[in-house]
């Protein structure tokens, strides 16, 4: 009853049916895993979607992604299910481990680091910040950040580098230099030499991925709670592979590598090493 009474409420039709079949599309092209208590927030960041295409409810929506005319609107799907909480500096002790434990072993000034799940760009930039107050020298480093998501829409917010004032203006003392004025009123900018040390590039963590690296180090911070252990298992053991030896690890503050993959040794909270 509470169902039947909750859509009657609702400005679109969305039945079970309607949300599995998203759910399982998500599921099949992401990996994200959509359980039951996620239909109303499908519902909410899908709503608008509707309203751009002019549909009367779901079930018509369902019918558009099985279509050829559906092709580019699964895009728009991932972009609406995709969960993009980040800040700058989150989970701390990651730089600080990548500003004392790693850059100064770096031998070859040769230093390339994957920013998996980059989000808008918060985290790559402030990989960037570690980068350039850990080595002064750095303009004569062949260092790069790569960073990818499977959200188009939060990648070009990271390629544009500007942010409400308050995420810049909230950084410690020793980055403030790297923000300036932004275009629009409100924002800050990151400054354009962090933004020459960065790629940002469209990139689906289960399909195949064009990079072969190797990298020094791979942030994938808060991606896979969303994965079930199988897409878990194959995800870190492509990672190990792309990883040199001796590489790091970092993931997020609720994840962990137990029962996972044996190819990499707990360092620290959430830091991992590959061993093999």
């Amino acid at each position: 009853m509470k169902n039947a009474t909750q859509n009657n409420q609702r400005e679109f039709s969305f039945s079970q049916e309607n949300f599995r079949f998203l759910a399982g599309l998500a599921q099949a092209r992401t990996g994200i895993v959509l359980a039951d208590h996620k239909k109303d927030m499908v519902y909410g960041r899908l709503t608008r979607r509707l309203r751009a295409l002019n549909l009367d409810g779901f079930a018509e929506y369902c019918e558009l992604l099985q279509s050829d005319a559906g092709a580019d609107e699964v895009g728009h799907l991932i972009n609406a299910v995709t969960t993009n909480l980040t800040s700058f500096f989150r989970e701390a002790h990651h730089f600080d481990h990548l500003r004392d434990a790693v850059l100064p072993h770096v031998t070859g000034k040769k230093f390339r680091i994957w920013s998996s799940a980059c989000s808008s760009g918060m985290e790559p930039y402030s990989i960037a910040m570690t980068m350039k107050q850990a080595i002064p020298d750095l303009a004569k480093w062949d260092a790069k950040i790569l960073a990818t998501d499977i959200d188009s829409n939060m990648l070009n917010i990271g390629r544009e580098g500007e942010y409400p004032a308050h995420e810049l203006e909230e950084l410690p003392s020793q980055y403030k230099p790297y923000a300036k004025a932004g275009i629009k009123p409100g924002k800050l900018c990151v400054s354009d030499d962090l933004k020459k040390l960065i790629t940002f590039n469209q990139l689906n963590l289960l399909e195949a991925w064009p990079m072969k690296g190797p990298f020094d180090a791979i942030f994938c911070r808060n991606v896979v709670i969303y994965f079930d252990k199988p897409t878990k298992q194959k995800l870190f053991a492509r990672m190990a592979d792309i990883l040199k030896p001796g590489g790091w690890l970092y993931i997020g503050h609720s994840e962990n590598l137990h029962g996972i993959s044996d190819r990499f040794e707990l360092f620290g909270r959430t830091i991992y090493r590959k061993v093999k």
